[in-house]
């Protein structure tokens, strides 16, 4: 049963080291947690050990928060660009995954 179980968890995930389920993304839509409140989402197109990474049709997603001066209350802002081929440096990032989606 043992046997089974192993076998069967290594037909539907190859994967051996963490990167391989980046390299499952490859040329597909992933969703990345950059510092500084920054989020991108785009498709794949190359990366490497460090996490540097190539997103072609990408959407950032920025967001601030200000301080209200009157109430002293936190407004939060986002901005959002669309950029048709971008370079991540791996420094920044913090996750890599398949995009979110709101049904």
């Amino acid at each position: 049963m043992a046997d089974e179980t192993e076998q069967l968890s290594q037909v539907i995930l190859p994967v051996k080291e963490p990167l391989d389920l980046i390299r499952l993304s490859l040329d597909e839509k992933v969703y990345v947690k950059m510092r500084n409140e920054r989020e991108l989402r785009g498709r794949l197109h190359a990366f490497d050990q460090h996490l540097n990474m190539v997103l072609g049709d990408a959407e950032e997603t920025v967001t601030t928060v200000e301080i209200d001066e009157e109430t002293y209350e936190e407004v939060y802002k986002t901005a959002k660009r669309t950029i048709p081929m971008l370079f991540v440096r791996g420094d920044g990032v913090i996750l890599v995954s398949p995009p979110m989606r709101v049904d």
